[in-house]
C-alpha cells in the first residue's frame, strides 16, 4: 500500500521521471547483492565504482549538464571560439539529490559491511521511495528506516499524537514564518538595487528564518506523517540558530546530509586521522561537494566553500571545541555565528555571485530609508519570528519546563493547539507555494 501511494504521489509531478526513480532503486539493489556475493577485494571495488556512477548519472544528467555545458559554452566566448555545445530543455526530476544520494548511501553501507544487502525488492523499492521524504528528505539510511519497513507496525495512539504535534509546528513554520517573510525577502532582494541597504539587511536576516521555517517546516511535517504510520524519521534540525560555531551549526543543520556526508565522503578522504593539512583539505572538499550538491551555479559552490573555509578557520584555531557556561560569551558566540551564516546564505539565495557581492555592498555602504509592507506583514512577521525563537530558547536552555507541557492538563494543551491553529489559519500564507529544498 505505502509503496504504491509513494511511486502514485511521485508520478503526480511527472509520470515519465518515475522511470529514473525506478531505474536508481534498480541499480543499487542489484549491485549490492553482487557485493555482497563477491569475495574478492578488487572486484568488490570495481562494482561500487560502476554502482554508484550509474545511480548518480541521472543526476549528473539532469542537475548538472547545463550547468557544465554553459560554463564551456562562456569559456569559449571568452576565447573566441564559435563552437556551442547543446543545453537539455528538461525539468529536474522531482527529489532527485534527496533520493539518489539514500540508495547511493545503501550502497556504500553494504560495500563497507556496515548492513547486509536487502533481498526483499518490494522493502528496497519503498526504502527509496518513501513518500513523506522523498521530495526534501531527510536522507535516511537503510539500518535505521529498513528495520521499520519490514517490522509489523500497530496503530500507536501516543506516536500518532506526537506526530500530529510536529506536523502543525510544521505547518506553522511554512505558511506563518517561511512563506510570510518569503513576500518580502523576494520583493527586496530581486531588486536590491532599488532598495537601500537598511532594507536589504533586514530581507537578508528575514531569508535566514525563511529558509529555516521552509526546510525545517518540511522536515517536521515529514516525521509527523511517519509517525502517524509508525516510522521514526531522522529530526533534521535542533535549533541551528542557537549554535556557537560553524561546525556546530552543521551538527544542527540538515543534520542527516551532513552526516551523509561525514561518513561517505569526509571520513573515507581521511577524515581528521591525518596530517593537519590532509584533514583541512578533506573539511574542504566535503563542503565543497556539499555546494555542488545543492545546485548547479557557482552561488551554491561558494557558498559551500564559505562554510569550508569558516569550519577550517575554526578548527586552526581550536575554537569548535571551546564550550562556556558564561551567558554573555554564548550569546555573543550565537550572534557571531548567525551572522556569518547569514552572510553566507546571501550567495545561497542571490542567481550570481555578482547579485550577492551587490547585496553585501548595499547593506555596507547605501543606507536610507527602510522599506516597509503593511502594518499587518509586519506585525505577522515579528510574531511568527518571535513564537519561533521562544520556542527554541525554551527547548535549548529550558527544556524540562518546556516539555511539561505534555504533562499539562488538557484544557491547557488543547488552548494551546487550537491558538496555534488558529493562527495558522488567520494569518498563514495559502498560495501553494513550493518548498526551497524541492528545487535542490
Amino acid at each position: 500500500m505505502l509503496l504504491l501511494v509513494s511511486y502514485g504521489l511521485y508520478a503526480q509531478t511527472n509520470a515519465a521521471y518515475t522511470l529514473i526513480l525506478l531505474g536508481v532503486t534498480f541499480v543499487t539493489y542489484y549491485f549490492a547483492l553482487l557485493i555482497e556475493r563477491s569475495q574478492a577485494e578488487r572486484p568488490k571495488h570495481l562494482l561500487i565504482v560502476c554502482g554508484s556512477v550509474l545511480a548518480l548519472l541521472p543526476l549528473l544528467v539532469f542537475k548538472y549538464y547545463n550547468f557544465i555545458i554553459n560554463t564551456s559554452n562562456a569559456f569559449f566566448e571568452s576565447i573566441h571560439c564559435a563552437t556551442v555545445l547543446p543545453g537539455l530543455n528538461w525539468a529536474v526530476p522531482l527529489g532527485i539529490s534527496f533520493f539518489t544520494f539514500q540508495a547511493v548511501g545503501y550502497l556504500m553501507d553494504v560495500y563497507y559491511r556496515r548492513i547486509k544487502a536487502e533481498h526483499n525488492w518490494l522493502d528496497y523499492m519503498l526504502f527509496v521511495s518513501f513518500f513523506p521524504q522523498i521530495m526534501s528528505g531527510p536522507i535516511s539510511k537503510a539500518k535505521d528506516l529498513l528495520p521499520q519497513i519490514k517490522t509489523c507496525r500497530q496503530f500507536d495512539a501516543a506516536m500518532a499524537t506526537q506526530g500530529l504535534k510536529w506536523f502543525v509546528w510544521g505547518l506553522f513554520l511554512k505558511v506563518m514564518m517561511a512563506d510570510r517573510l518569503g513576500m518580502y525577502v523576494d520583493q527586496v532582494l530581486d531588486n536590491y538595487m532599488f532598495n537601500s541597504g537598511t532594507s536589504c539587511l533586514l530581507a537578508t536576516i528575514y531569508y535566514s528564518f525563511q529558509i529555516y521555517g521552509d526546510f525545517a517546516g518540511y522536515s517536521f511535517m515529514a516525521m509527523g506523517v511517519g509517525k502517524l504510520m509508525g516510522f521514526n524519521l531522522i529530526n533534521n534540525f535542533q535549533r541551528p540558530y542557537l549554535s556557537t560555531s560553524i561546525t556546530d551549526f552543521w551538527r544542527r543543520w540538515h543534520i542527516s546530509l551532513s552526516t551523509w556526508l561525514k561518513d561517505y565522503v569526509y571520513i573515507p578522504l581521511g577524515g581528521s586521522r591525518c596530517s593537519k593539512a590532509r584533514n583541512y583539505w578533506n573539511i574542504f572538499v566535503t563542503f565543497l561537494v556539499s555546494g555542488i550538491w545543492h545546485g548547479a551555479n557557482w552561488t551554491f559552490v561558494f557558498w559551500g566553500v564559505l562554510h569550508g573555509l569558516f569550519q577550517i578557520i575554526e578548527k586552526m584555531f581550536g575554537w569548535q571545541k571551546v564550550t562556556t557556561t558564561n551567558l554573555p560569551i554564548r550569546v555573543a558566540r550565537i550572534v557571531i555565528t548567525f551572522t556569518l551564516v547569514t552572510i553566507a546564505w546571501i550567495f545561497f539565495r542571490q542567481p550570481t555571485i555578482a547579485d550577492a557581492f551587490g547585496v553585501i555592498e548595499r547593506i555596507v555602504t547605501e543606507h536610507g530609508a527602510l522599506f516597509k509592507p503593511s502594518n499587518t506583514e509586519v506585525v505577522f512577521s515579528a510574531l511568527s519570528i518571535g513564537i519561533v525563537a521562544c520556542v527554541d530558547l525554551l527547548r535549548e536552555f529550558l527544556p524540562k519546563r518546556f516539555y511539561q507541557l505534555v504533562q499539562a492538563p488538557v484544557v491547557v494543551r488543547w488552548c494551546v493547539y487550537y491558538a496555534l491553529l488558529l493562527i495558522v489559519l488567520l494569518s498563514g500564507v495559502f498560495d501553494s507555494s513550493q518548498f526551497i529544498y524541492v528545487s535542490f
